[in-house]
């Protein structure tokens, strides 16, 4: 996402360029893959035998990806009707004259420039939240950690979700970086001290099947992976190419609306085929 966002500079229109900086948190990032190729093996890929088990999982990626292109496509429109209305600009892609390549002057200025500065930025925001999390996990009163009195909080709100309060809470807690989200659910379900990382599918199956979830909470769980909050050393990158507090947290906010909108009615849908059938 963060490439993304930076990769709009190219456009030169300011409207078309708040627009695909806005939508960017539609399309899944190396982050959020994990997550969704995960859930689908264990919960849809389960359903199958054999190919058919991966045939399903890699379906079932493929379809979220799929809504996260249409979604983009909806919300785009949708921008340039309303707060970002404006005449559509041409692009034209200018090709510049070859010049010998310097390889050591484009090593050197990819490390400092970007490599460095991006691993800055994610480290002054995953440093204060490890610790933070650590805090959430190791202090408790009347013997319930902080972490649990936080998920117990928003449970009857992820509960509308299809979800539970420790999912809704290790979305908020993974802001840093989706790569710990399934890290810090398993800390919250196992009542662990400290982020926990398993990579045998089969035991991380277990323990979320031991927590409650169905197919239905892994559906929603790869829906709102999809559509949440963009992580925020990408928020970060947004304010800075913005340089706009108000765009920035639209950018929060409107992939997070989708999400929510989007497991509720799903709930919804599925708890009234329940009762039918």
């Amino acid at each position: 996402m963060l490439v993304g966002v930076v990769g709009c500079r190219i456009i030169n229109s300011p409207r078309e360029k708040l627009i695909a900086i806005l939508t960017n948190a539609f399309v899944p990032c190396n982050g959020r893959f994990p997550i969704l190729i995960t859930i689908s093996t264990i919960f849809i890929g389960g359903l199958g035998i054999g190919f058919g088990a991966s045939f399903l999982s890699t379906l079932t990626v493929l379809v979220v990806i799929l809504i996260g292109i249409f979604m983009t496509f909806i919300i785009s429109n949708l921008l340039s009707k309303t707060v970002l209305k404006g005449i559509p600009s041409n692009f034209t892609l200018e090709l510049p004259p070859y010049r010998k390549p310097q390889i050591g002057k484009t090593i050197v200025r990819s490390i400092f420039d970007r490599t460095l500065f991006v691993l800055g930025r994610a480290v002054s925001v995953a440093a204060p939240t490890g610790l933070f999390i650590w805090i959430l996990a190791n202090i408790s009163i009347h013997d319930i950690s902080l972490l649990e009195f936080i998920a117990n909080f928003f449970g009857p709100f992820a509960k509308l979700m299809g979800l539970d309060g420790y999912i809704l809470t290790a979305f908020i807690l993974s802001m840093p970086a989706n790569e710990i989200f399934l890290p810090i659910l398993l800390m919250s379900y196992l009542k662990s001290s400290t982020l926990i990382s398993l990579e045998d599918t089969m035991q991380i199956g277990s323990i979320l099947i031991q927590n409650g979830w169905t197919i239905l909470t892994a559906i929603n769980v790869m829906i709102f992976t999809l559509l949440h909050f963009p992580c925020a050393t990408t928020l970060l990158s947004i304010k800075k190419e913005t340089n706009s507090k108000k765009w920035t947290f639209l950018a929060f906010a409107l992939p997070t609306a989708c999400g929510i909108v989007f497991c509720m009615c799903t709930t919804l849908f599925y708890n009234v085929i329940q009762l039918l059938i």
